[in-house]
């Protein structure tokens, strides 16, 4: 008889919702951890520490608030890594403490250390206290993934960092390089040009975050710009060199030189597949360390499911904590409902940028008539209350049932906000639900009705046209 019914290989957003619908359907669950923190890279290095030192950034910076007291206002003059840092170790420890709880109270065995696969049930842990083997009827990989290596340069923690070695840092730099414009690259360049860091993006490709809509990516380049941020768009990096105690210097495929005091790797990351002995479980991971996968999270091994960044797109912590509780409802033949197509979105980006539903790009190559309605903070009451007169929110309804097929949104709030367009949406609603209800005043939700309202007038434009 096998030790357990599940195993879940890794701790993080999918381990977690994994192992905890396992053990809410009375099965025998254990889950395997490499670290002596649970959580995974989400909890201890990614999406709570960045998105904790954001938080941290914008009180400190008082950047919302210059609006009313001066650009020269902080509230703190200097900003240092132990101000930022006390704060995410706060968060840390306290998400620490529940994810220990709740595999506790619901009966999931923490099993620590290495697991490697013996045979398709069974799983070697090696830990400080020795090998252990165990045995189960079901398996799902969610191991997560490690920064990419840094091309031309190791990342040394001090000149050359990546996204997890950042939090290891002394010091705010003066300057920074940020090679990569992906999600992370973005996030990290505006939060550190908001404490008044110069600060490069270097990235191959010429146009930024291409998933987003196109008038959305403009309006954040052109804010990033604003605070200071230069971009070098289809730039390949080809060497870094490091210069004792004086920064780096990147030399760029184009003859071009950047020196900074620091530079961030933010090109990619590699899934925690390596050590697995996946080729003992009869599978085998990509080139990035990455599962192939179905619609069930089921990998070529019918009984072994994978789930979260493992995975690979779209890498957000929300859908993998989806993606965990999927797989081993199907791994227990439990029906269930999961919509990609309406998943939200969000960049914790300054400002902050979500959607859900469709772009624009997306709607013409598809030919949709569509038509759009745009609310812009500065014209909402809350807005100028909080300061942010930059936000903008953008519906997009089809131009002849009024459907709502999208909707984009950049300011303050906006990964609050888009759940309101996202239940619209999954429902079926119409631009009308915007226009028939009442929202609170003065609130950013309010955005929805002006959008709409500003939707319907540009169909009334047309001849022929009824609202």
């Amino acid at each position: 008889m096998s030790d357990y019914d599940l195993i879940v290989i890794g701790s993080g957003p999918a381990g977690h919702h994994a192992a905890i619908q396992g053990a809410k359907l009375g099965r025998r669950v254990a889950i395997v951890e490499r670290q002596q923190c649970v959580g995974g890279v989400c909890i201890n290095t990614g999406t709570i520490p960045s998105k904790t030192l954001r938080e941290a950034v914008l009180y400190l910076s008082g950047v919302h608030q210059r609006g009313f007291y001066g650009v020269s206002y902080r509230v703190k003059p200097q900003v240092t890594m132990h101000d930022l840092m006390f704060r995410c170790h706060h968060v840390i420890e306290r998400e620490v403490d529940v994810y220990r709880d709740q595999f506790t109270r619901n009966g999931v065995d923490m099993l620590e250390g290495h697991a490697a696969f013996e045979d398709p049930h069974t799983i070697r842990v090696t830990g400080a206290n020795g090998t252990a083997r165990f045995q189960a009827h079901y398996f799902v990989i969610a191991t997560g993934t490690t920064p990419a290596r840094a091309r031309g340069a190791p990342a040394d923690h001090v000149s050359v960092i990546d996204s997890d070695g950042l939090f290891r840092m002394s010091d705010v730099p003066r300057s920074m390089i940020v090679v990569g414009g992906g999600v992370i690259g973005v996030e990290y360049a505006c939060m550190f040009s908001t404490l008044g860091v110069a600060v490069t993006v270097v990235d191959a490709r010429h146009r930024l975050l291409e998933f987003l809509d196109s008038e959305i990516v403009d309006a954040l380049i052109y804010h990033m710009r604003s605070a200071g941020v230069t971009f070098r768009l289809g730039e390949i990096v080809e060497q870094v060199e490091c210069l004792d105690g004086r920064g780096v210097v990147a030399h760029l495929g184009s003859q071009k030189q950047i020196h900074a005091q620091t530079l961030l790797f933010a090109a990619g990351r590699q899934g925690n597949t390596e050590s697995l002995n996946l080729a003992a479980a009869g599978l085998e991971a990509d080139a990035r360390g990455r599962l192939a996968v179905d619609r069930s999270f089921r990998t070529a091994v019918p009984h072994i499911f994978a789930a979260g960044d493992v995975v690979g797109f779209p890498s957000l912590a929300s859908v993998s904590m989806e993606q965990g509780r999927v797989a081993t409802a199907n791994a227990f033949g439990i029906p269930t409902v999961t919509v990609p197509a309406l998943f939200p979105y969000g960049i914790y980006t300054i400002p902050e940028v979500s959607f859900v539903g469709h772009t624009e790009e997306q709607l013409t190559e598809a030919q949709v008539p569509y038509e759009i309605g745009v609310a812009n903070y500065r014209e909402i009451a809350r807005g100028g209350i909080i300061g942010d007169t930059i936000g903008r929110l953008k519906l997009i309804f089809h131009r002849e049932t009024r459907a709502v097929l999208g909707v984009h949104i950049i300011g303050d709030g906006a990964t609050e906000l888009v759940h309101i367009g996202q239940a619209v949406i999954s429902l079926g609603g119409t631009i009308h639900y915007f226009l028939d209800h009442v929202f609170n005043y003065p609130t950013l939700a309010e955005c929805y009705k002006v959008a709409a309202l500003a939707g319907i007038n540009r169909l009334q434009a047309y001849r022929g046209v009824t609202p």
